[in-house]
């Protein structure tokens, strides 16, 4: 699940910012080139429900890097807002998933925006075998003793 969320936000990313923007989910070598996006999965938890049902929590880190060496800041602000809109839904797997607590910040003249992907899932259980055949013999014994 966590990589076709990967998969939704770059697909997303793609989509809006379009083809002069590298993004990256893998460690970023030197000589990259800016601008582009590094979509860093932080951390994953799961909560049990009811049953097979399952609640997951996924955060992620996307950070970009931007190409601007004057105006760095203000093309950090503006990109800031474009992900606030552009993030807060993304398709996984054919469904559409949003976005929570979605935030930014800048540091080092590199944006981190942070959103969050939860869902409900249900695991599939295994089903044991059902007993073919049962026989019950009952009855009472004769000759014994009251």
């Amino acid at each position: 699940m966590i990589n076709s969320i990967v998969d939704g936000i770059s697909i997303k990313l793609n989509q809006v910012f379009g083809d002069e923007y590298d993004i990256y989910s893998e460690e970023i070598k030197q000589g990259f080139n800016e601008p582009c996006f590094f979509i860093a999965f932080l951390r994953f938890g799961q909560t049990q429900i009811i049953g097979p049902r399952y609640f997951r929590e996924h955060f992620f880190d996307i950070h970009y890097f931007p190409k601007s060496e004057h105006e760095k800041n203000i093309e950090l602000n503006e990109i800031a807002e474009e992900l606030t809109d552009a993030l807060e839904y993304i398709t996984v797997n054919g469904d559409l998933v949003r976005g929570t607590n979605l935030n930014s910040e800048a540091f080092d003249g590199v944006l981190h925006f942070f959103v969050n992907y939860n869902l409900f899932v249900r695991k599939e259980t295994v089903q044991d075998d059902e007993m073919e055949g049962l026989s019950v013999k009952s009855g009472l014994r004769e000759g014994v003793n009251s």
